[in-house]
């Protein structure tokens, strides 16, 4: 049995593919089972596939109908075997040491959820998404989704997870819907007992222009409502302070142009002029 399965749901990513598996297979740690859940691709991605899989026998490939990004998931959490499971989608990738790093922590505070930094890449510009600067180590359920910044981030791909615990609590996917992490996230953060944070390693999200998330439609603009409202009354449900959430934006505009921007966020006052320049006063 692996310490960690990783879970990489894999469509249409022939472009991607390879920068993905290449940060997974080349981690520090070596004790993974990594599970490639090909969803009906219709491109190369089935032979980037089998060539990994030849090359390294820590590979499962499984293939099924495209039945979207909730059952890719699904399927790879039901034939999970690790005593952690984490997830990487495909057009992403990790930093080398990233399993070692959340697996030592996690195993050293015997946490349940252990969740790093994120760094988003969009048009060849990095930006720090969320940036963890110490270990913090918390059974507090309130202080656990301030330490993730959620709802605001509601990633599960930052993450581990104890399967054990993810299957007592029958924490899992809602099929056919887009912003599917949202719900899978509240479930973990408030059903879990504990989570640490990892400083100093991280998942490094591409920001695709033509991803699934990018692209608008009906559907999605339903779905995200719908997730949104289905994960506030959770939370409300469990008694989730959420106070660190809500913001209050005030616009200043000129002939419609939008001069200075306020936000209180966190304890902070930021201020953004021309949409442009940031900076941020402590409250």
């Amino acid at each position: 049995m692996a310490k960690i399965s990783v879970i990489v749901p894999v469509y249409n990513a022939e472009k991607f593919l390879d920068k993905c598996l290449n940060s997974i297979i080349n981690q520090t740690f070596k004790d993974l089972e990594i599970i490639c859940v090909n969803d009906g691709s219709t491109d190369r991605s089935p032979e980037i596939l089998n060539h990994f899989a030849g090359k390294d026998k820590r590979i499962k490939i499984i293939t099924q109908l495209n039945s979207g990004l909730s059952r890719s998931r699904n399927k790879g959490l039901a034939i999970a075997s690790g005593k952690y499971a984490g997830f990487i989608d495909a057009d992403d990738w990790v930093d080398l040491d990233f399993f070692e790093k959340l697996y030592n922590t996690a195993e050293k505070y015997n946490a349940d959820i252990a969740v790093c930094g994120i760094k988003r890449l969009r048009t060849y510009k990095w930006k720090y998404h969320l940036k963890i600067e110490k270990e913090e180590y918390t059974t507090d359920t309130n202080k656990k989704f301030v330490l993730c910044d959620v709802p605001d981030k509601c990633y599960v791909w930052n993450k581990i997870y104890r399967l054990q615990a993810l299957r007592e609590y029958n924490i899992d996917f809602e099929p056919d819907v887009y912003f599917e992490d949202r719900q899978f996230t509240a479930q973990a953060l408030v059903c879990m007992k504990s989570l640490v944070t990892v400083p100093n390693v991280y998942y490094n999200y591409w920001t695709n222009p033509h991803s699934i998330v990018k692209t608008k439609s009906e559907k999605k603009t339903k779905d995200s409502k719908y997730t949104k409202e289905k994960m506030m009354h959770f939370l409300k449900e469990k008694n989730v302070n959420l106070d660190h959430y809500f913001t209050d934006v005030k616009k200043f505009k000129l002939f419609g142009l939008t001069l200075v921007k306020t936000k209180y966020y966190k304890h902070k006052k930021e201020f953004i002029l021309l949409n442009q320049i940031k900076f941020a006063i402590n409250n």
